[in-house]
């Protein structure tokens, strides 16, 4: 994905959840005519597929540009598994200060 593409996506995905929090509103008043009740339900889904369209392209790049380095790392200790960073644990499993 170009990063034109990319800003493209997330200015896209800001507006359609934008545009799905009013349909959202919209629907809770309950005042609607149940065919445009009908109408803005079918385009919040569309909006939904559109935004995890969005989602699952930019998690495809990160997974690309990660090259596998975020999988080597526990996301709790901030650590390689298995003591890979040299056996200096300190042994609190916290990040060295």
């Amino acid at each position: 994905m170009s990063d034109e593409k990319a800003t493209a996506g997330v200015q896209g995905l800001e507006q359609a959840l934008k545009d799905l929090e009013q349909i959202v509103v919209n629907l809770e008043k309950g005042d609607l005519p149940l065919a445009e009740a009908i109408r803005q339900f079918e385009r919040g889904v569309a909006l939904t597929r559109r935004c995890q369209t969005v989602l699952k392209e930019a998690e495809q790049k990160v997974q690309v540009l990660s090259d596998g380095i975020l999988e080597d790392v526990d996301p709790l200790t901030l650590r390689k598994p298995d003591g890979e960073n040299g056996g200096n644990n300190g042994g609190s499993g916290s990040l060295p200060l």
